[in-house]
């Protein structure tokens, strides 16, 4: 399965999909320090490419995907960003007309859980079913699908000739019973009991243990504030050896492995490491989409 990689970012999605046995032929991406980390990781092109340029589908077309995924930039869709539909939003839309043009077999779209408050979703559905998509929808825990990291994603599976549905029960089975903690996935490679996540408010808790799963992982790392006060939630006092993580512990925690190279800025990479698709929550999904494609080959 030949699959072309769109608003790929730094490669989360297109790693999942290979250790899944997909052939990742190619990724596009606007933003320069994503596509210098994901041309760092893998053999295939990387395009730095405004999809919305009027050639990006023919260029698309000419490489004949059987699978198109991606995840466009959602800041305008978090509950991190404004509650409000900006241009960001359109890209969504964009998505949307870039797989109607190419026409692949299937189609996967991964954003923020809550995207399905805004009025964009429906647009895009609305418009892949036009092209005779039949869709499948659900949000997943990360925490359940093999990541270190209680984080919520929306994901959407398409399939041409298929009906409305068709993919819900693979999307929802095989989920772990428990949560991934930190520990069961890295065991004690971080070195401490307890360590500091920066909250979007003080309103939240910031000091986790490694025996349950992490809190999502953002775009920010910051060192533990001199004048930090304690959190009711919080796992231990700040005294008690807690540390802020490493950027290469925070790749970690997305699943990202050892081996994965992060070059570039600070700020930059890190942003790029919490804007994005957990590898292992890839691999859930694409493994799903191999054994479907497979089971209906052989019918």
């Amino acid at each position: 399965m030949r699959a072309v990689d769109i608003f790929s970012g730094c490669g989360g999605m297109s790693l999942g999909f290979e250790e899944a046995g997909v052939n990742v032929i190619a990724a596009f991406d606007k933003w320069a320090p994503a596509v210098e980390i994901y041309r760092a990781n893998f053999k295939h092109p990387i395009f730095e490419k405004d999809l919305c340029d009027e050639d990006s589908v023919e260029q698309i077309k000419s490489m004949t995907p059987d699978l198109i995924m991606g995840g466009p930039p959602c800041q305008d869709y978090s509950i991190a960003g404004k509650r409000n539909q900006g241009e960001r939003a359109n890209l969504t839309i964009r998505f949307a007309d870039i797989v109607t043009g190419v026409k692949p077999k299937w189609v996967v779209f991964e954003n923020v859980y809550n995207i399905e408050r805004f009025g964009t979703l429906p647009i895009m559905k609305d418009k892949l079913k036009n092209a005779g998509y039949g869709l499948s929808s659900a949000v997943l825990d990360a925490s359940r699908c093999g990541v270190p990291q209680a984080r919520k994603r929306f994901i959407l599976v398409g399939r041409l000739g298929s009906e409305d549905g068709f993919f819900d029960k693979a999307l929802k089975t095989g989920f772990s019973d428990k949560q991934m903690t930190v520990r069961g996935y890295l065991g004690d490679k971080l070195g401490t009991q307890y360590y500091y996540m920066h909250p979007r408010s003080y309103a939240r808790r910031a000091v986790f243990s490694v025996d349950e799963p992490s809190a999502t992982i953002r775009g920010i790392n910051r060192p533990i504030p001199s004048n930090y006060k304690k959190h009711h939630g919080d796992a231990a006092e700040i005294s008690e050896g807690v540390r802020a993580l490493t950027t290469k512990e925070r790749s970690y925690l997305q699943s990202f492995p050892e081996e994965f190279q992060l070059p570039g800025a600070k700020t930059n990479v890190e942003l790029a490491i919490g804007n994005a698709v957990p590898p292992e929550l890839a691999k859930f999904i694409a493994r799903r989409i191999v054994a479907f494609e497979k089971e209906t080959t052989e019918e």
